[in-house]
């Protein structure tokens, strides 16, 4: 098959997970024989030192004639005096828009060998943990029209409009459901529907949308609620059905207690057009450019660019119980745990998943 992927290294660790990326690519296309097209592009911060704009339109339209992108993090302290419309992650709102990303899918798992990494009681992590949040991603609060701050009665006001249409809420909450018909069936459907017109409406169109999945499970949880409930209960989520704003804040509590939200991975989705796949954390400026960055979210994107955006569930598999093996023998990047038995570097772990994916 001809894998045609664009890499997006963008700001501080970015470049560095990237180049792991790649080299898990290159493995993995080798290995099956896949005949690989990758090409680079900038955006963020690196985007605005060449050309000032956080997402050129050459990066778009390079990632337009892709099948998947591959974006590394942005941002930085560099970057953070400029005016917000031209700041790095401006770029990273406008690529979701130009392609159409709706869908957000963030997979919360705990690694058998990473149980004692996280800060959950050991008999919540004995349940098992294996979460689907699914967020909304190009609608609600970050794309809301009014936005801005402006001038009343002589003080400053800021404001942000969340909206919501049926299309919008339908076409993310199908997604959610598909996809819990692939896993446990379940599908818990997070709103602020008490105080919000905007979450009555989210769960009115839910509920309609669950009737054409009548094999799945719906319940609705309030957001405040929810995040309680992923750290005493967690075990109790298979799919989380998020708008765009809870979903970012909840995505990023799943991340963590997984032990490290560097072991995250997301892919972002559109109906039609190239998904980008990128792991959940941050451009981390303060270990950038020291080889101490953990590549496994980045990694684990890759798996689930090979199941969304190719169908090709043996590859992702492949790379899943890769990582898995190589952690389950012990190998560590310095944010995982503070007495590893084998420290690696971003590099060292890159080469370690490599070699096992070559097995």
């Amino acid at each position: 098959m001809e894998l045609n992927i664009t890499l997006l290294p963008g700001d501080g660790i970015g470049p560095e997970i990237i180049d792991q990326t790649e080299k898990i690519l290159l493995t993995v296309a080798g290995k099956f024989g896949h005949t690989l097209f990758l090409e680079r592009g900038l955006i963020g911060g690196a985007a605005i030192d060449a050309f000032e704009d956080p997402l050129p339109l050459e990066t778009i339209e390079r990632c337009r004639q892709s099948k998947a992108v591959c974006l590394g993090s942005v941002g930085g302290p560099k970057w953070d005096d400029l005016p917000s419309e031209k700041r790095p992650e401006k770029g990273l709102l406008k690529l979701r828009e130009s392609l159409g990303l709706y869908a957000n899918l963030r997979p919360a798992i705990i690694y058998e060998a990473l149980k004692e990494a996280s800060f959950l009681k050991p008999e919540i992590i004995g349940r098992g943990i294996d979460i689907m949040v699914i967020r909304e991603l190009t609608g609600g609060i970050y794309f809301g029209r009014p936005r801005g701050i402006e001038y009343r009665q002589g003080e400053q006001v800021a404001l942000n409009t969340m909206i919501y249409s049926e299309s919008e809420i339908r076409r993310i909450a199908q997604t959610a459901f598909g996809i819990a018909q692939k896993r446990k069936k379940r599908v818990c459907s997070v709103d602020k529907a008490n105080v919000l017109e905007v979450s009555r409406l989210w769960r009115t169109i839910v509920e309609q949308t669950a009737k054409d999945f009548p094999d799945c499970k719906l319940e609705h949880m309030y957001v405040d609620n929810a995040a309680m409930q992923l750290v005493k209960d967690p075990g109790q989520f298979d799919v989380l059905l998020t708008s765009n704003l809870f979903g970012d804040i909840l995505s990023d509590e799943a991340a963590t207690i997984t032990g490290s939200i560097g072991l995250l991975p997301s892919a972002s989705l559109c109906r039609s057009g190239p998904g980008v796949f990128e792991p959940v954390h941050g451009s981390a400026p303060d270990i950038a450019g020291q080889d101490k960055a953990n590549p496994l979210g980045a990694i684990l994107s890759l798996a689930l660019m090979f199941r969304y955006a190719f169908s090709l569930e043996t590859e992702a598999r492949l790379i899943e119980e890769g990582v898995q093996e190589v952690l389950g023998r012990g190998y560590r990047t310095v944010d995982l745990t503070g007495n590893p038995e084998h420290l690696v570097s971003c590099s060292g772990m890159g080469d370690l998943i490599a070699a096992e994916l070559n097995t």
